[in-house]
């Protein structure tokens, strides 16, 4: 997951590539590509004014990259060197992670515990406007880098939400944003795992939450584990297959696949379960993308979890991140994933084992809709993706009292009877008693 000073584009696993060498292109292409050359010099000759031509090459690579799909984009060197930094978990801004959207900044959703979320930015606004200036015309990473700076310092957005009468207003203070990968708490007899993004720091945060619960609660009155994975947009392609390790014993976790066959990547979980193999329930909602889709897709078909929430993003692609030398890098997309069935789920989602919808509160109602993939303009058509398409509501109510999604979740898990009106689906896994 690219993550900006404040956010990030959509939710993605990164592969990082030395670079591949490409085929020789046709004739016809590099007479295309001469096109282009006359075109520039065309724009730098006579242009009413004169033109920064680094700006030209770079906005005409992210023109090229924006017609394949939302999550291939170029990076210059400033962008690709907040890239690393920031997959180490920690950023500055404001934090609300973002994609581009009808000219538009979308949030996908506000960063738990930022001054974003604090500031009342809700996942599915549109920012069209930074310190009073247009969004319009800018590409995203111009619109990141309107909104970075220095900490401390004050941010104008002007936010239009579906179901208000007019724009919004609102003025937040940037601040150093230390993501925190994984929260957990005791439920009482049960475990709570909220993985928030996947950083580099994701698994030892994780692995570190379980033994602090395990230490917290005796190993014979724990029940098991919750693992929540809504609004979690993804992140690196390898902590989703540390993190689903961390639950299994054996089993393929995923495969990434690309059009050549030979290039078929498969991972594999290694013995040693963290929970010594306690019930486990995962949650997901229309703001579980991409990593957090691989750990509860795996989690799903290996039989080790029961899914519950509602359908899942549906971003089953990887990008890979292919450095430019000096010039920054390129951010490609180059394969899609498939859970250990051979299911992808690009434009799809997970669908949960057990549906349960979370309602919004009065003052959200008409508000907030269903994000997913398969609304992304120009998204790769999923294998399996059809009319009913991908994602649903991301919303988590911020008391755990009013959380149906969890509260279903720990009476799971403690024997309590379900309630009739959401059965689980008979084909997956159910939770041991």
């Amino acid at each position: 997951m690219l993550v900006g000073a404040l956010m990030g584009a959509t939710a993605m696993s990164v592969l990082y590539s030395a670079g591949i060498p490409a085929e020789a292109a046709g004739t016809s292409t590099y007479k295309e590509l001469s096109i282009f050359g006359d075109v520039f010099e065309r724009i730098r000759a006579q242009y009413v004014t004169p033109p920064d031509e680094e700006k030209l090459v770079e906005n005409a690579i992210n023109g090229m990259l924006s017609s394949l799909d939302p999550h291939s984009s170029y990076m210059n060197a400033k962008d690709a060197a907040d890239m690393q930094t920031q997959t180490k978990g920690e950023f500055g801004g404001i934090g609300i992670e973002v994609t581009m959207e009808d000219e538009l900044v979308k949030v996908i959703t506000p960063i738990d515990d930022t001054p974003g979320a604090r500031a009342g930015i809700l996942a599915g606004d549109f920012i069209s406007e930074i310190n009073g200036e247009a969004v319009r015309g800018l590409q995203l990473p111009a619109a990141v880098e309107k909104m970075r700076g220095a900490v401390n310092t004050p941010i104008k957005l002007t936010i239009l939400r579906k179901g208000a009468d007019k724009p919004i207003e609102i003025t937040v203070v940037r601040e150093i944003i230390p993501i925190r990968a994984v929260k957990s708490r005791v439920e009482g007899d049960v475990g709570y795992l909220r993985v928030i993004s996947f950083t580099e720091k994701t698994y030892d945060d994780l692995e570190a939450a379980i033994v602090k619960i395990k230490k917290e609660v005796p190993a014979d009155k724990l029940k098991g584990y919750v693992l929540d994975l809504r609004l979690n947009p993804g992140g690196l392609l390898d902590q989703a297959i540390y993190v689903s390790d961390a639950f299994l014993e054996r089993g393929e976790v995923v495969s990434t696949r690309s059009r050549d066959p030979e290039d078929t990547r498969r991972f594999n979980a290694s013995a040693g379960d963290l929970t010594d193999g306690k019930p486990l329930i995962v949650l997901v909602n229309g703001g579980s993308a991409s990593a957090s889709e691989i750990v509860a897709g795996a989690l799903q078909d290996l039989r080790r979890a029961t899914v519950l929430g509602t359908r899942s993003f549906g971003k089953g692609s990887v990008q890979t991140i292919i450095p430019m030398g000096e010039k920054g890098a390129l951010r490609l997309t180059t394969a899609l994933y498939y859970t250990p069935s051979g299911k992808s789920i690009q434009g799809t989602g997970i669908r949960p084992d057990i549906i349960v919808e979370q309602p919004l509160p009065e003052e959200l109602q008409g508000r907030v809709r269903a994000e997913g993939e398969s609304a992304l303009p120009g998204h790769i058509q999923g294998q399996s993706e059809t009319d009913e398409g991908s994602g649903s509501v991301a919303y988590v109510p911020p008391e755990a009292k009013d959380d149906i999604q969890l509260n279903q979740a720990l009476d799971l898990l403690r024997g309590v009877k379900t309630d009739p009106a959401f059965p689980p689906n008979p084909d997956k896994a159910v939770v041991e008693k």
